[in-house]
């Protein structure tokens, strides 16, 4: 890599990093909007590796940089701040030679019109290698700046699993594997794993997940074979229970609430020949799914509509099956998405709480007696998952919590839940729950 690209990919890095962590944007849309601006996909590949090492480190980071600096940084030159941040991490992960990694640092700077601080980013670098080892030593032992998350959200993993957060929030900060779903309907995980062996590419099934494959390397899953036939999406293995939990049959009307971008949907009609409904909010994610289900040869109603507000797209026709994909704070999903964690604050957690029980006390009328509602979130905390389900239990004397058995899960009364890492999955919160008839309600104690 020139010293060209080099200075232009991390100029991309540094402003991406800038938009997340002080607009609190979303690094997939800043990345969207700034990937133009780099003609290669190798350069946008190192881009992505880039931000989410940082984003992964940030407090360790911030805090080695205060040290090597004299005076911190002015606001006029948070690109400056970012580049230099992006650095450190390439020198500490020694991946590049440190002499390249100065040089394109101190290029970017002056591609970014800061030619007079070229360098103040040189020196800075230079000093960080010669103090490595200094700096390590000298760090301090907090589990927040140590572990890079915000203290808060540390905290309340502390709070909600006192045993297991250190080991929580080191899953966070692995690099998560690459699973795909194998469309039943055009493949099996052997098909797929013979087809994509031929390609060059190592994968292998899981006794744990019966319609799962994993790579053994990241790829460039657009371009594998069957992917444009079809034969497969790219899922987690802990998103993928939904479909099973569900204990779809032919035939059944089927809810799939704030169903976007749609991977849940298109597996339940992989698994049954259902009426499927997949509900979303935005009509931007909402053709999404629509796209998802051409590409995988599935026949399922696409409806934009609130969750919370069934009157206006429901009809009177009741489900036998409603999957609530809850919005959540999405904290089991940080190893994939290190910028949420700098992106949600604790009255985030909160709002989402009240939005999810909304949701549920407005769908649960529609799920027909006898029929059955499985809750779902990509979160860890139990404000989300098992306090949010015992208050709704405990406001619908029709509703009866049901065995959920997933592997390697912890039980949470109600519900299970996924931690982070678990048979390499991503976290996730399951709760199945069945409608009672009303003589069934009298006779519940």
């Amino acid at each position: 890599m020139s010293t060209k690209i080099g200075a232009e990919a991390r100029l991309v890095a540094a402003r991406a990093l800038a938009a997340v962590l002080d607009q609190r944007r979303n690094l997939g849309d800043a990345l969207a909007d700034l990937d133009r601006q780099l003609g290669d996909s190798r350069d946008r590949a190192l881009v992505r590796r880039l931000c989410n090492r940082v984003l992964r480190d940030f407090p360790a980071l911030e805090w080695r940089l205060n040290q090597l600096l004299r005076k911190p940084l002015g606001r006029k030159a948070r690109e400056i701040h970012f580049l230099l941040l992006l650095a450190l991490d390439q020198l500490i992960e020694g991946r590049e030679p440190a002499h390249a990694v100065v040089h394109a640092s101190v290029a970017a700077a002056r591609s970014a019109g800061q030619h007079h601080l070229s360098g103040l980013v040189n020196a800075v670098l230079r000093n960080q290698q010669r103090r490595a080892a200094e700096l390590e030593d000298k760090m301090p032992r907090d589990p927040a700046l140590r572990l890079g998350y915000p203290g808060w959200l540390l905290d309340a993993i502390r709070r909600d699993w006192p045993a297991q957060w250190r080991e929580i929030a080191e899953a966070g900060n692995r690099k998560p594997p690459v699973w795909l779903r194998v469309n039943r309907r055009r493949s099996t995980p052997d098909e797929l794993c013979r087809k994509l062996a031929e390609a060059g590419i190592k994968a292998g099934t899981s006794s744990h997940f019966p319609d799962a494959v994993r790579l053994d390397h990241p790829a460039r899953v657009s371009s594998l074979p069957g992917f444009a036939e079809g034969e497969f999406s790219v899922q987690d293995a802990g998103a993928q229970a939904a479909a099973a939990l569900l204990e779809l049959e032919d035939g059944q009307r089927v809810l799939d609430a704030c169903a976007a971008p749609g991977g849940k949907a298109a597996h339940i009609l992989e698994c049954c020949d259902a009426e499927l409904t997949a509900l979303e909010m935005d009509p931007a994610r909402a053709e999404r799914i629509r796209e998802t289900f051409k590409r995988l040869g599935l026949a399922g109603e696409v409806v934009v509509g609130d969750a919370a507000a069934p009157g206006d797209w429901a009809g009177t026709q009741l489900f036998d099956r409603i999957l609530v994909d809850a919005p959540c704070s999405a904290t089991g999903v940080l190893r994939r998405h290190p910028d949420i964690r700098w992106q949600r604050q604790p009255g985030d957690v909160v709002e989402n709480a009240a939005l999810q029980g909304r949701i549920l006390d407005a769908l649960w009328p529609l799920l027909a007696p006898g029929g059955l509602l499985v809750y779902a979130s990509c979160s860890i905390l139990h404000a989300e998952n098992r306090d949010q389900a015992r208050d709704f239990i405990a406001r619908h004397a029709d509703a009866q919590p049901l065995d959920t058995n997933l592997d390697e899960s912890v039980a949470t009364d109600p519900g299970r839940q996924i931690l982070p890492g678990s048979l390499d999955r991503d976290g996730f919160y399951y709760l199945r729950l069945r409608r009672l008839h009303r003589q069934q309600c009298r006779e519940r104690p």
